[in-house]
């Protein structure tokens, strides 16, 4: 073991050499009896007793320096002004971020599902339309003379659906979706198919009788305010098209979370790039961004004004803070000796040492920044009581190493996969993000579960809540038991005989497999694909029920999801409605995806190869 003498302290101190942990030997009297009442009483003796306690305490020790009185500091605030969706490679480009949402609902909402391939779905939506376009037509006394309701009625009718066809199980098999169904055939209108039809250029005049002609104008001036109320009551992704229908939806369905980047003025005038490359849903909050180093949003905006306050600082106080005198009352609330931190729990030895011995060290300054910004501060000067003026620095500032640096609320940078650059040093702006504080989440219209099985070596998409055609959400397990009972009774199933060889056993319906499969031009690394299972009635594909589990079904496309995104643990994914007020109190709502943890690994009990149990006659 070598010695090592540091020749110049105060240079070795000031450029931080040589960090170290601080040992002292506490001084406590000999205790002589079992009674602590009159060593904690503190009796003073005489004055050179107290003065000698003084100078055993420490309290003759002088320090250069004082306490702050004033201090200005210079802090520039610039709120995030483009938006741009990360979920795909080819996604949309940036555009501006709308100033009349909160970044909640412009990061996680997503399109509202009318169609499940062929088969409608959301009537509740659909009757919802058709009721405001009727309520339209009804305020114009002159187009109500007309009769045109009726008319609207039978060309955008909800249809009654077939026992008899397959197709139509869904809206059938359910005793509440059926006798629903059968209450607004023919009786109401399907609004969603004026909407769509205008929504794709149409007008809402096309195809009603109107003598003369004379009404066109008024009906397609009503289709253009029934479009946009809609698209004002629900929040949904921008530029919503065939080629591309999820919009500029931030929802990763590979990775199974949200994607997106936010950009602001930086104070030199350059644009400063925020990604949230990981953000599960829920609560949005600066931890939830890295920076982007030499990202650019498209964005030009000139640097933000510089804020210049002089404000009185103040000491720390918290719950059992040590006091700085010997015999002064502590507050015995916050009894930081009954916290017994191990060895290796550095965490926990940091706080104790800094609430035990430097916690009178620290001081607070007001700083009131408007929400949704990006705030840097530009300096910060500290006057003390000696009339000293001091320029502080960033406590992460210097040419130290990585360990030598500390910094608190910092954005990391946003690591580069694959990238040989040594990695940038964190940005010192602080976030306000431009949320909402409180958010009214809805019930589950889908709720699936992604667990391993370590039997079947499989990972299930249970869906345990799925969204039927009335728009509700209800039991996975009861709609897939409803649906087998009522294909049962219309689909001839074929029966095995006692003792008959099955190549596996039946698993409910709603429990839809992912297999495990090579990337492509990798035989090391596996991705899970959404498989499907044959029906035990009539041996067809069990196909999911939940919009999140039905990802590129429609288009024909396979569905992959990461393996490491569904760990031992599990993951859960949620699909509700969500409502917020902003501070203008403009009612915003969207349907978002929030994804959580599971509750560990699950099995259905499934098998492969064996025969079924012959049973004896007249048993």
């Amino acid at each position: 073991m070598t010695e090592s003498r540091i020749h110049d302290l105060p240079a070795a101190m000031s450029r931080r050499e040589h960090p170290t942990v601080g040992v002292w030997n506490r001084l406590e009297g000999r205790p002589r009896t079992t009674d602590f009442g009159r060593a904690l009483r503190a009796e003073v003796r005489d004055p050179l007793w107290m003065l000698a306690r003084q100078w055993q305490l420490g309290e003759f020790r002088g320090t250069d320096g004082g306490s702050p009185v004033t201090a200005t500091y210079s802090v520039t605030a610039s709120p995030p002004g483009r938006f741009r969706t990360d979920a795909s490679p080819a996604g949309p480009p940036a555009g501006p971020l709308p100033p009349d949402r909160p970044l909640e609902a412009v990061a996680e909402r997503q399109p509202l599902p009318f169609m499940f391939g062929d088969e409608p779905i959301s009537f509740d939506l659909r009757l919802v339309l058709g009721r405001r376009w009727l309520k339209l037509l009804a305020r114009s006394s002159e187009l109500r003379s007309h009769d045109f309701g009726e008319q609207y009625v039978t060309r955008y009718p909800i249809a009654l659906p077939d026992p008899a066809r397959p197709a139509d199980a869904p809206r059938v098999a359910h005793p509440e979706v059926w006798a629903s169904m059968q209450a607004v055939a023919g009786r109401r209108m399907d609004g969603y198919l004026l909407y769509k039809h205008v929504k794709d250029g149409g007008h809402a005049s096309d195809g009603i009788n109107d003598p003369g002609r004379r009404h066109r104008s008024e009906l397609d001036a009503l289709g253009v305010r029934l479009v946009g109320w809609f698209d004002d009551l629900i929040d949904q992704p921008a530029g919503l098209a065939p080629e591309r229908p999820a919009g500029d939806s931030t929802w990763d369905a590979r990775r199974l979370e949200h994607r997106f980047s936010v950009s602001a003025p930086a104070p030199d005038g350059s644009e400063r790039v925020l990604s949230a490359p990981e953000y599960p849903g829920g609560e949005l909050d600066w931890h939830a961004f890295s920076v982007s180093p030499g990202g650019s949003l498209g964005g030009a905006a000139p640097a933000p004004a510089a804020i210049n306050r002089t404000v009185f600082p103040s000491p720390v106080r918290f719950s059992g803070m040590p006091l700085p005198r010997w015999w002064a009352v502590e507050d015995g609330r916050t009894n930081f000796a009954a916290v017994t931190p191990d060895s290796t729990d550095l965490a926990r030895l940091v706080f104790l040492e800094f609430a035990l011995v430097y916690s009178n060290d620290w001081y607070q300054l007001p700083c009131d920044l408007p929400a949704g910004t990006l705030a840097s501060i530009q300096g910060l000067a500290v006057t003390d009581v000696f009339g000293q003026r001091r320029w502080i620095t960033p406590a992460d500032s210097g040419t130290g190493t990585d360990r030598q640096r500390w910094s608190m609320f910092t954005l990391n940078p946003l690591a580069v996969p694959g990238s040989a650059a040594a990695p940038a040093r964190a940005d010192a702006g602080l976030l306000l993000p431009p949320g909402t504080p409180k958010v009214a989440t809805g019930p589950a219209l889908e709720d699936v579960a992604l667990v391993r099985d370590e039997s079947a070596n499989l990972v299930w998409g249970v869906e345990q809540t799925v969204r039927q055609a009335t728009g509700e959400g209800r039991a996975g397990d009861e709609v897939a038991a409803e649906t087998l009972a009522f294909r049962r009774l219309h689909v001839p199933a074929s029966t095995s005989e006692p003792g008959a060889y099955q190549v596996m056993s039946s698993v409910p319906e709603n429990w839809i497999p992912f297999i495990p499969v090579h990337v492509p031009g990798d035989n090391r690394s596996v991705q899970l694909q959404r498989a499907a299972l044959p029906s035990e009635v009539d041996a067809t594909p069990v196909r999911p029920r939940t919009a999140l589990l039905r990802e590129g079904l429609d288009a024909g496309r396979p569905y992959f999801v990461n393996e490491e995104e569904v760990p031992r643990s599990g993951t859960r994914l949620t699909v509700a409605y969500n409502r917020t007020r902003t501070r203008t109190g403009r009612v915003v709502v969207w349907l978002a995806v929030n994804r959580g943890v599971g509750r560990g690994e699950r099995s259905n009990g499934l098998t492969f190869d064996f025969l079924t149990q012959a049973t004896s006659a007249g048993t």
